[in-house]
């Protein structure tokens, strides 16, 4: 498995055809403590840099942007109990 990163903090871990996206531990600190977490819906279409998902703290909001284009094949379920 290969991970790649953004310039705007996003990675994506390669497997295969399969690429799992996340935001760094930089992102995450910058950010402080995450509250909300919404992720894209199974099947949604993504061109590259168009927005993703949206991840709420107590500081501030901030979109996550694709690093590549693709199909969403599944989101995080257990984001939405434990979003940090």
């Amino acid at each position: 498995m290969s991970r790649y990163f953004s310039e705007d903090h996003e990675w994506i871990d390669v497997d295969g055809e399969v690429g799992t996206v996340g935001i760094t531990d930089y992102a995450q600190g910058q950010l402080g403590d995450i509250v909300f977490v919404e992720v894209p819906e199974e099947g949604k279409a993504l061109s590259k840099n168009d927005d993703a998902a949206v991840v709420e703290s107590v500081k501030a909001a901030s979109d996550v942007y694709a690093p590549v284009s693709g199909t969403v094949v599944e989101g995080n379920p257990a984001l939405a109990d434990e979003p940090g």
